[in-house]
This record gives structure tokens, C-alpha cells and sequence, in this order.
């Protein structure tokens, strides 16, 4: 994504990023980026580096909260730390993600969450999981202005129902069906689509399908831009990762050995010495 359409502060960049400024992206053929944050200092570094996109997900279940999926996570837990984002990202495009249980009842209900979103948590947009099954619920919304980022492929909230994490639209039935829903959340008002952990043909296959933007989470490289958990791509997390995540750092390894490096200087005494002291 161009830096003028990138954010402002630090990184020098001019202006907040719009929708329109990621729609601009995909005609442009400039690959979008967007990463995860949860709290103010991610946000504050993110938004200083110039991502355009920042998505407060309901991962914040797993990788703050402890939860063992998205499906406790209420939606005050994700206003307080979606406050907490924007506050850190004046810059750029921060979007929300309505839990579990917060819009499956349908417009009205979506309405209200996603109300209290923009209003009270100064998010720019909102995220929500389902195809087809879910237009009237978008359609509702952006009618209202409230700008929606769909969800399709592997849709965590879903787990019970696919029977686990596992790759989405192998079978040629399931492209097609995952293609409908695409389009049908494009027609309903979406700005951009979530693509995740499904074949990169079948990536490319919806990219190339609509006119708004793509972003893959494990869906190949052909889609218009690309996201990933913070806490993933910096090496914070344990165990087992999705094959589509890079770790860009190992930072759990390098915050334990700061914290083994004090844990041992005060022990010894060494910490603090006189420097850290007031005469």
C-alpha cells in the first residue's frame, strides 16, 4: 500500500487510512497489510511504523485471555481492548471483530454491537464471520455507515460446527460455495473480505472474482494483501502454529532471557547499582 495512503505520526506518513484508500489499493494492484493488536503499545508501534490496517480480533481470546478458542470472548472484553488500540492508532484503520454471540441473531442485534463499536471504542470498522447467511446482517450495517470486513474459509467463532481448525474449500463444491458467499458479501456493502486457511487457488480464485479487496491468513500469496497474529509473527506464541505463519522474531526467547538476567541481578544483589539509585 502507497504511503500515501499509509498512516501518519512517526513514520511520516500524511493522513488516516480509509476505506477508500484500501479499496484504492486493489485497483491499484498494491498489496495490503494488516496486523493484530490488543493494547495501546502494539497499536502505538504498529500505527508509528506505517501498517495501514490494524484488526483488534477476538484472537485476543487465545493469545491475552488464556481462553482455549474466540467463542467466550464478550463483547466488553473486546471494547476495552479495541479502546485501547485506537488510542495507540490514531493512523491507522482499526478494525473490530464482533464476537461470538454478539450478531447471529440478525441485523438488529448486529446494529447495536456494532453501534457501540464505533461509539464507544472509536473503531473505523467492523469484522464479522459468515457468507451468504450473513448479507441482510451486513447489508444492514453498511446501510447504517458502519463499514464491514468479512470473514470467510476457516471461521474460528464456527469451530464447533467444522469440527476443528482445518483447511476450508478443498473439494470443488466447497470453492464454489465459498465463492458465492464471497460475492454475496461483496453485493451486501463489504469493503474487503477475510480469506482464511483455504488453497491458494481457491484464494486466488475469489481475489480475482471480486472488486474488493482480499486479505489471506493462509491463503496464498495472490490474494490483496496479507494479516497474521502479532503475537505470532514476533515469535510470543507456543506450540504448534498454522503452516502459514512466519515468525519475524523470537521474542518470547528474548524477553525470558531479560527476565532470567534480572531475576539473577537481583538475587545477587547486583540490581540496582548506584546509577539506578537517587543521591
Amino acid at each position: 500500500m502507497s504511503t500515501t495512503a499509509s498512516p501518519a505520526g512517526a513514520s511520516g506518513h500524511a493522513r488516516p487510512v480509509t476505506i477508500h484508500d484500501v479499496q484504492r489499493a486493489k485497483e491499484q494492484g498494491e498489496k495490503l497489510v494488516m496486523l493484530t493488536a490488543y493494547d495501546y503499545l502494539s497499536a502505538q508501534i504498529l500505527d508509528e511504523a506505517g501498517i495501514p490496517l490494524i484488526l483488534v480480533g477476538d484472537s485476543l481470546g487465545m493469545v491475552v485471555l488464556g481462553y482455549d478458542s474466540t467463542v467466550p470472548v464478550t463483547v466488553d472484553e473486546m471494547l476495552h481492548h479495541t479502546r485501547a488500540v485506537v488510542r495507540g492508532a490514531p493512523h491507522s484503520l482499526v478494525v473490530g471483530d464482533l464476537p461470538f454471540g454478539s450478531y447471529q441473531e440478525g441485523p438488529q442485534q448486529a446494529l447495536a454491537t456494532a453501534t457501540r463499536f464505533l461509539k464507544e471504542a472509536g473503531a473505523n470498522a467492523v469484522k464479522l464471520e459468515g457468507g451468504a447467511r450473513m448479507v441482510e446482517v451486513v447489508r444492514h450495517l453498511t446501510d447504517a455507515g458502519i463499514p464491514v470486513m468479512g470473514h470467510l474459509g476457516l471461521t474460528p467463532q464456527s469451530v464447533n460446527t467444522l469440527g476443528g481448525y482445518r483447511v476450508q474449500g478443498q473439494s470443488e463444491a466447497a470453492a464454489e460455495q465459498l465463492l458465492t458467499d464471497a460475492k454475496a458479501i461483496e453485493e451486501a456493502g463489504a469493503f474487503s473480505v477475510v480469506l482464511e486457511a483455504v488453497p491458494s487457488e481457491v484464494g486466488r480464485r475469489v481475489t480475482e472474482a471480486l472488486s474488493i479487496p482480499t486479505i489471506g491468513i493462509g491463503a496464498g500469496p495472490a490474494t490483496d494483501g496479507q494479516v497474521l497474529v502479532w503475537h505470532d509473527m514476533l515469535g510470543l506464541t507456543t506450540g504448534r502454529l498454522p503452516r502459514f505463519v512466519k515468525q519475524y522474531a523470537d521474542l518470547r526467547g528474548e524477553i525470558a532471557n531479560a527476565v532470567k538476567t534480572y531475576l539473577h541481578e537481583v538475587s545477587d544483589g547486583e540490581y540496582p547499582a548506584a546509577e539506578h539509585t537517587y543521591g
